[in-house]
């Protein structure tokens, strides 16, 4: 027994075949240049030439590129390759047995003689939903449980996978502690409204008249349900996060967050994930420098660990805008978009510009008033004739649809001028309206604007918002109550005042939106696995 606990203390899982990333993605090219090796993947494609020969690229998800695989029955035992030429197809699973040798062909170092090939898994060609053509990024969002055999969706999420290995990494190596924070909660932190309810009083076959209500409101009595109250699902994990914060200085939240937001743009999803650390014994300006250097860190360790991701991003992108322009569907004077590595390259160069919200109003309001920006509402524009709209819009101006003022709830149009055309760069904006923002963020003097500020980053908008946290019990109940919110369900995150409480500070981030600056897609839809929305 001693022996056999002996043989078993070194790791135990070893595959029994040879990955693709070790033979195409490593130093030297040609290490495997003569070594016989078994590799298992998904036919990419496939080219016959004639009745005995046919050359297939092989992927099985472990790097961006194929591998080439040489079939020719006149070198292989009779039978050995007949399974290939009989079901052989894109899509097909295969298991090879072979030999790797230089490859002639420019652009791919070496390449598999195949000895043997065995179909894993077969295709029927006719009803397979991911042919070999072209496919828009519209049809594979239609198609959720295939896209991902496309290379475009492998290295979004290749890209998605470097991020949240990178969120641990960088939040682990600063000594944060990693919590888990409840799904199910009757606190909505943002105060939104927002928020799917999770009730074990309707269940199928339920009838309305089963349904408890309290006889004088008619309302539902949740104190009949399965928790005794009402019960939704998480906006974020901040409020919970900081009971922990308060025992361990730094921690964060990474997990499943829920919005019944009915809105079908490019920019909103019903599940999401939420990044949320918190820091004690700290300041907002604190809270910015943590939000600038996490970024930076994941952006950098996708230019490292995923080059061939990125690249193979920057050539679809730039193909798709060229695909678009000749279909019409972009306007005559559209710019091609800026090539994804150096857009990545802008992400960690000099330090993100930092501006109060005042100041940045105060700039959109003198693009709108030296008319370099015009405001045509949504209302106007409806009122006007097609050909009036554009001759108001023509030219190098840009267009809001959204008038600019003090107190307003910055649109992602005018955060995204301010990163895209104003500084061509990330920006932080601080000290916002308190009408605007959540009611556990730390008052400024002024008593008008809140220790508060977003990351802007260029063709997202907001990416980060963050702020100081009130850590005064007095003041953060007399601000509850200026909101009239209802205390006795937050008794317990008020309460953290009342015992040790500490200066803290912290951010959310949308992980989804992190990919989308990372990847360069457009849609949110694009960047997570199965994309839930209204």
């Amino acid at each position: 027994m001693a022996e056999a606990e002996g043989k078993r203390s070194g790791s135990l899982f070893k595959r029994s075949r040879t990955r693709l990333k070790e033979i195409l993605c490593v130093a030297d090219e040609k290490a495997f240049v003569g070594k016989e090796v078994t590799v298992c993947g998904w036919t990419q494609t496939i080219r016959f030439q004639g009745q005995s020969m046919a050359f297939i690229e092989l992927n099985d998800g472990s790097c961006t590129g194929n591998l080439q695989v040489i079939l020719n029955k006149e070198d292989a035992a009779e039978g050995k390759l007949d399974d290939a030429f009989a079901k052989g197809g894109t899509g097909v699973s295969l298991k090879v047995k072979g030999k790797i040798v230089a490859s002639p062909k420019s652009g791919q170092a070496v390449e598999l003689i195949a000895d043997e090939v065995i179909v894993l898994g077969g295709v029927d060609a006719a009803s397979y939903p991911m042919p070999k053509k072209a496919l828009t990024l519209e049809y594979m969002r239609e198609n959720q449980n295939w896209r991902i055999r496309t290379r475009t969706m492998r290295a979004v999420q290749n890209i998605r996978n470097q991020c949240a290995w990178a969120t641990h990494a960088f939040f682990q190596g600063h000594g944060f502690k990693y919590v888990h924070t409840p799904i199910l909660t009757g606190a909505d932190c943002e105060g939104a409204g927002e928020m799917f309810s999770v009730t074990n009083l309707v269940k199928e076959g339920t009838k309305a008249t089963d349904i408890p209500v309290h006889e004088k409101t008619g309302e539902v009595d949740y104190t009949k349900d399965f928790f005794g109250k009402q019960v939704n699902l998480t906006v974020s994990g901040q409020l919970n996060v900081e009971t922990y914060a308060c025992a361990f200085s730094d921690v964060y939240t990474f997990g499943p967050t829920f919005r019944a937001e009915k809105s079908k743009t490019t920019r909103h999803l019903a599940e999401f994930w939420m990044i949320e650390p918190e820091i004690c014994f700290a300041t907002l300006e604190d809270d910015m420098a943590l939000a600038e250097d996490y970024v930076k860190f994941c952006v950098g360790k996708v230019f490292e660990n995923c080059k061939d991701d990125v690249d193979l991003l920057a050539q679809f992108h730039q193909r798709e805008f060229k695909t678009k322009m000749k279909q019409g569907k972009l306007p005559k004077d559209s710019a091609a978009p800026l090539l994804l590595t150096d857009h990545l390259k802008g992400l960690l160069g000099k330090p993100y510009k930092r501006l109060s919200y005042t100041e940045a109003i105060e700039i959109l309001e003198k693009e709108i008033k030296e008319y370099r920006v015009i405001v045509i509402t949504e209302e106007e524009k409806n009122k006007m004739k097609p050909k009036d709209y554009r001759k108001k819009c023509k030219g190098k101006r840009a267009v809001f649809e959204f008038p600019v003022f003090w107190g307003v709830d910055l649109a992602s149009e005018h955060e995204k001028f301010l990163t895209d055309k104003v500084f061509g760069q990330p920006v932080i904006l601080y000290n916002y309206p308190k009408d605007i923002k959540a009611f556990y963020m730390k008052m400024n003097d002024d008593n008008k604007t809140v220790q508060a500020m977003d990351m802007l980053v260029p063709g997202i908008g907001e990416l980060i918002g963050g702020s100081a946290r009130e850590d005064d019990y007095g003041k953060l109940l007399d601000r509850c109550k200026e909101l009239k919110m209802e205390t006795e369900p937050l008794q317990w995150y008020l309460d953290l005042r009342k015992f040790g409480s500490v200066p803290h500070a912290g951010f959310g981030l949308g992980f989804e939106r992190l990919v989308m600056l990372c990847t360069g897609m457009n849609n949110i839809k694009d960047v997570i696995p199965f994309p839930r929305a209204w």
